[in-house]
Order: C-alpha cells, then structure tokens, then sequence
C-alpha cells in the first residue's frame, strides 16, 4: 500500500501525467464530436449557416490555423516554464523545483494546448473533399472553435499564474500550507477530549540482542509504514526498533531497523523492508522536516552577501513561527507503540524541540 501510495504521490507532482490525461481526453472528444457529426441531418445544418457554413477547403483552413498556433503557444509555454524553474531555483532554492512541477495550473494549460493540437489533427484527417466523398465534421470543426477561444483565456490565466507563483510571499505560503498538511498527517489534531498519552504506560525496552536489517538501497527515506510495521511485530511476537526517521538520508547496508527476537531469515528482512519507501530525493507528505528545511533555505539565500533580500528572510520566518505555533499546540505521539497490551515498536519521529532547532538556529547564525 505504501508502494501504491507514493507511486501516486510521484504521478500527481509529474509534469507529463494530468497532461497525457488531458491529451488523451481532448482525443477523444474528438473522436465522439465526429461520431456525433455522421448522424446531424445536412438540413439541420444548413439552417444555421453561420455556425456550421464552412466547407471542406475552409473547415480544413480553421482546423491547420488552429493547430499551428496552439502548437506554437504550447512551446512558448513550455519555455516560459523553464525559464520560470531556473529563476526560482537560483533565487531561491533548488528543493522547491519539485513544487513547481506539480503546479496544477501550468500542467493543465500545458495539456490543454497540446490536447488542442492532437484534436485539431484527429479531425482534419477526416474530413474529405467531393472527389473522395464530401464529409465535413461540422460539430467537430465547431469545437475546434471553441477550443481555440478556451486555448486564448488559458494563456492569460497562465502568465497572471506565472507572475504571481514566482513572487517569495507566494512560494513562502505554498510551502507553509504543504508543510502544514504535513503535520496534519504526522500529528493530528485530537478530535474532543484528549487521549491519555501513551507516555504514560510504562515502556521497559528489551534487554535481548538486537537483530539489524539491512537496508537495501541508499537514499532518503520518504516514508514509512509504522501501522504495518506494528502489525508485522505483533504477528511475530517480537519488537521493533526503527534506526532512522523519514527523511534521513540512508546508506545501503546500514541498519534501517533492529529487531528484538529471533533473528530474522532472508523472507522476513525483506517484508520489514517493504515497508519502507527509499528514493533519491526528500518529499513533504510523511516530512514537515522538509518544508522546515526549504524555508530556511529560502532564508539563507536572501541573507547572503550576493542577494541580501532581508524582506525575504524576515518572511520565512513569520511562516517558520507559523508552523511552529501549530505544532506547539498538537500532542505528539510517544516513539513507543503499543499493540494488545503490548510494546511493539519504536519509533524515530521529530520533536518540537528538533524542528525548533532546524527552523531558526542556521537562520541565527547567518544573520549574526
């Protein structure tokens, strides 16, 4: 489940997926509007001449004018995106790249245009001529129409997006919501009355030998199923121990977890290690340490001798406070859970005091 869950995760911040889905979805639009235009009575038709009044040699001029220049906007757009990335990247920081490419408004107008392009040449391929017997696509060749006044509208929402996306306050709070999200998975606010805290139950770690399992790969740790993780130690009657906490970076062969019982055979190292999700880059949705990271980061740069921005860096930290006055008031889980009655589990998790000490210590230091 965690496997699916980031591998959606990876879909939905891709910069091709929700384009391909437009793509496909305007190629089949097209298809239906010319299945619809082989069934409209000629007649019907000719009774709204300025609608659908165009003959082969015209519905093919507004199909190619149509294709050509929704092609060329779409390269246009392609650039101003790249262009867009290499300024933030150099302004403010490389990590909030990931950010931009998942941008739903760049990759819904990117798609849009190429979609236009893909239905404009579905439909000029069918139309034909007398000699080849007549066949215009009316309601088709209509909606390449309005597909172009909707291609002009997306370009503009897109440069007013664009303006305003690239703007520090704008980034500064894109970032602070995801990391707020973050903390919404991570600590939940409790819903009524308080649960006592699992800090009170008398947690005696075991004294037995720790057995390390390897980890497979090297990378950042971008999550980790915990709740599998203590159904996996209840199952087998033994205790876990987690090395390493989402978002460190984790070298292959190092201890990822220790296991306190018999040691573990190849089969159920393996299953340990399924639960956990490795790549080469951080992501926000099990790390707020990541969105801590990138607005400090965002600090650091406006306070350097090259851009010395203190605008900037001043609002970073009221977004730092922000978060962190969040956090203040959520109760965060102890690293020992339990199962039945039982220890089954420990866990590495950031602390308050932790993010406090990432927030504003290098953010100190660099404005002394």
């Amino acid at each position: 489940m965690i496997r699916l869950m980031n591998f959606w995760s990876d879909l939905r911040a891709s910069f091709w997926f929700l384009p391909a889905v437009i793509v496909a979805g305007m190629a089949g639009m097209a298809v239906a509007l010319i299945q619809l235009s082989v069934g409209v009575s000629p007649d019907w038709l000719a009774m709204h001449p300025w609608l659908f009044g165009a003959g082969a040699e015209g519905a093919r001029g507004v199909l190619q004018t149509v294709a050509s220049s929704m092609i060329t906007v779409a390269g246009v757009i392609f650039s101003i995106t790249i262009v867009t990335l290499s300024l933030a990247s150099s302004q403010y920081t490389p990590r909030i790249l990931r950010s931009f490419m998942s941008d739903r408004t760049s990759q819904t107008v990117l798609g849009t245009f190429v979609g236009i392009y893909t239905y404009c040449l579905i439909v000029l391929r069918t139309i034909r001529s007398g000699d080849e017997g007549a066949f215009v696509p009316a309601l088709a060749v209509l909606g390449a129409l309005a597909l172009a006044l909707l291609g002009i509208g997306l370009l503009i929402l897109f440069i007013h997006h664009t303006a305003v996306s690239i703007q520090a306050t704008s980034i500064l709070g894109h970032i602070c919501q995801e990391t707020r999200d973050a903390l919404d998975r991570r600590f939940p606010a409790p819903a009524g009355d308080a649960p006592p805290q699992e800090a009170e139950r008398p947690v005696i770690e075991p004294t037995g030998p720790w057995h390390p399992v390897a980890a497979p790969s090297s990378g950042y740790l971008q999550s980790v199923d915990a709740d599998g993780l203590i159904d996996w130690a209840d199952e087998h009657d033994v205790v876990l121990r987690m090395t390493v906490g989402v978002g460190s970076f984790i070298v292959v062969g190092s201890p990822l977890i220790d296991l306190c019982g018999p040691k573990p055979n190849d089969e159920q190292a393996d299953e340990l290690v399924d639960h956990y999700f490795i790549r080469r880059t951080r992501t926000i949705e099990q790390d707020p340490g990541f969105g801590v990271r990138q607005m400090v980061d965002i600090a650091l740069k406006a306070l350097s001798p090259g851009i010395n921005d203190t605008t900037t860096a001043l609002q970073s930290v009221d977004q730092l406070t922000l978060v962190l006055c969040l956090l203040a008031e959520r109760p965060i889980p102890a690293p020992a859970r339990f199962c039945n009655e039982r220890l089954r589990l420990l866990t590495v998790a950031p602390g308050f005091a932790g993010l406090l000490n990432q927030a504003f210590s290098q953010i100190r230091q660099n404005a002394e």
